[in-house]
C-alpha cells in the first residue's frame, strides 16, 4: 500500500528517425533549415535523442526524489520547457560556461541545440488544432533592461532558432511592472493555465535579462471515456492508506504491454489530418501510464526508467488487447519549483557564479558580466474523460556581476503510477511528473 501521489507525468517526448542534414554554420550564423519531417535534423534521430532523454529523465528523477517536491506529493514538470530555456541561455554562453551547459543538456554544440529546438518548434510542436489534432503551442521570450543592448547575433539566433521575441523592460526603475508583463505573457502562452510564475519581488533593479519558455497542450482521447461509467473507488497510497478517487472505466480493446513487474498503457489522442501537399505527416501524441504491479512499486519503477534513456521507447505497447478490469483515475496536478539547486546538482554551476559565468555573447560590451540568478519552473496537467490539458513555463533571470487469442488484461490503476504524454514519431519528452494521490491538487 502507498501514498497515492505518484503519477510521473513524464513528458511529451520526441525522437525522430532522421536523415543527415547539412552541417551547421559556425556561430553566430543560425543553424541550417530543418529537412522535411520526418527526415528532420540529426538532432532528432533516436541515437542523439537518447542524450537529451537522459537530461529529461535525470531532471525528473531528481525532482521526484526531492523530499520537498516529488516525495511529498504529486508532481508534474516539463523537462522540455527547462531544456528550451537553458538552450536559450546556451545561445549566449561561451568558454567553460557553454561547456557546462552542453554537458548538462547532453548536446555536442550550441548549433545542435538551436537546430534541435527549432525542429521541435516548427514540426513536432506545431499546432494541430486546425486539422483536427491537439492544440499545441511553443513560445520563447527575451526581456532586456532598457539600458542594456543585446548583441545582434544573439537577437537573431533567439528569433530564428527559438522563435523568441526580444522586448525592452524597465527592470531598473519598474521591476514590478516588468514582472507583471512577463506573467501576462506566460498566462497568454499557456491559455491561462499558469496565470503567474514570478512572485512579487522575484525581479529587482539588479535584474538585467529574463529568458522564458512556455508550452501548452490540449488533446482529446481517440477513445474517450464514458462519463457515466466514472465512479469513486479506492486509490491505494504509498503509506498503506486508501482514498476515494474518481476512477474512469474502459471497455473493449486498449493498447497495453505487460512486462516483468509492471504494465504500460498507451492512450492515443485524436491526430490531425494531413493537408494536401504537406511534406510531413502530423505528429502522433499519446499518454503512456507506467503502472507497477506492486502497490508500493513506483519508486523502483522510476529508478529503472531513469537509468536507461531508451526505456520508455523500448517498453511501449505494440498492439491492442481486450481489457478486463480497466480503471484510471481522473486527476489535476500543479507544481512549481525553483530549479537552481537541482541544476547545480546536475553540474550546472559556473553559470550561476558572479564574476565567473561567461554569458558575453548575449549583451554588448560595456554592460558588465552576466550571471544566472534563478530559474523558476511551473507546470499544470488535467486528465479527464475527454482528454488532457497541460502547460508549463520556465523563466531564467540574470543579473550583472558588476551586479493469439490472448487472455483479457486487467489494468487497475488504483495505486501510484507513472505516465508520459509522448509524440511518437519523434520521441521527445515534453512533460513529466507523478501523482501520489489523485484527489489532491
Amino acid at each position: 500500500m502507498q501514498s497515492a501521489k505518484e503519477l510521473v507525468l513524464r513528458c511529451l517526448w520526441v525522437c525522430t528517425e532522421a536523415e543527415p542534414a547539412p552541417a551547421p554554420a559556425p556561430y553566430p550564423a543560425v543553424a541550417p533549415a530543418v529537412a522535411p519531417y520526418p527526415a528532420l535534423a540529426p538532432a532528432l534521430a533516436p541515437a542523439t535523442s537518447d542524450g537529451l532523454q537522459a537530461f529529461f529523465l535525470g531532471l525528473n528523477k531528481r525532482l521526484a526524489d526531492d523530499d520537498d517536491a516529488g516525495r511529498s506529493g504529486n508532481l508534474v514538470t516539463s523537462p522540455l520547457s527547462v531544456y528550451a530555456a537553458l538552450s536559450l541561455v546556451a545561445a549566449g554562453a561561451r568558454e567553460g560556461t557553454l561547456d557546462e551547459l552542453l554537458r548538462v543538456l547532453g548536446a555536442p554544440s550550441r548549433d545542435f541545440l538551436a537546430g534541435h529546438v527549432r525542429a521541435l518548434a516548427e514540426h513536432v510542436l506545431a499546432d494541430g488544432s486546425r486539422t483536427g489534432g491537439p492544440r499545441v503551442s511553443f513560445a520563447c521570450g527575451v526581456w532586456h533592461d532598457s539600458t542594456t543592448l543585446l548583441r545582434p547575433a544573439y537577437r537573431t539566433a533567439a528569433a530564428e532558432s527559438y522563435k523568441a521575441v526580444a522586448r525592452s523592460a524597465n527592470f531598473r526603475q519598474e521591476p514590478e511592472e516588468a514582472r507583471e508583463q512577463i506573467n501576462a505573457w506566460v498566462a497568454a502562452a499557456t491559455n491561462d493555465l499558469i496565470p503567474s510564475i514570478l512572485s512579487p519581488g522575484a525581479l529587482s533593479s539588479c535584474t538585467v535579462l529574463v529568458l522564458a519558455n512556455a508550452i501548452y497542450f490540449k488533446g482529446k482521447w481517440e477513445k474517450p471515456f464514458d462519463k457515466e461509467l466514472t465512479e469513486d473507488g479506492k486509490f491505494h497510497r504509498l503509506d498503506g492508506t486508501a482514498v476515494d478517487a474518481p476512477l474512469m472505466r474502459g471497455l473493449g480493446r486498449h493498447s497495453i504491454a505487460c512486462h516483468d513487474g509492471f504494465k504500460v498503457l498507451q492512450l492515443r489522442y485524436v491526430q490531425g489530418r494531413s493537408s494536401p501537399g504537406q511534406p510531413q505527416p502530423p505528429p502522433i501524441y499519446s499518454m503512456c501510464v507506467f503502472l507497477p504491479n506492486a502497490r508500493d512499486g513506483l519508486w523502483g519503477l522510476t529508478d529503472k526508467i531513469a537509468r536507461d534513456p531508451g526505456f520508455l521507447r523500448k517498453h511501449l505497447p505494440c498492439d491492442d488487447v481486450l481489457v478486463g478490469d480497466f480503471r484510471l483515475p481522473k486527476f489535476k496536478v500543479s507544481f512549481g519549483v525553483t530549479m537552481k539547486g537541482i541544476l547545480q546538482d546536475m553540474g550546472l554551476k559556473e553559470a550561476f557564479e558572479l564574476g565567473k559565468a561567461d554569458l558575453s555573447d548575449m549583451v554588448e560590451d560595456g554592460a558588465g558580466k552576466l550571471a544566472l540568478h534563478k530559474i523558476v519552473h511551473r507546470a499544470v496537467i488535467e486528465v479527464n474523460e475527454e482528454g488532457t490539458e497541460a502547460a508549463a513555463a520556465t523563466v531564467a533571470t540574470m543579473i550583472l556581476c558588476s551586479y493469439s487469442v490472448r487472455p483479457r488484461v486487467d489494468f487497475t490503476a488504483d495505486h501510484p503510477f507513472a505516465f508520459f504524454v509522448i509524440e511518437e514519431v519523434s520521441g521527445t519528452t515534453l512533460f513529466a511528473g507523478h501523482v501520489l494521490d489523485p484527489t489532491t491538487n
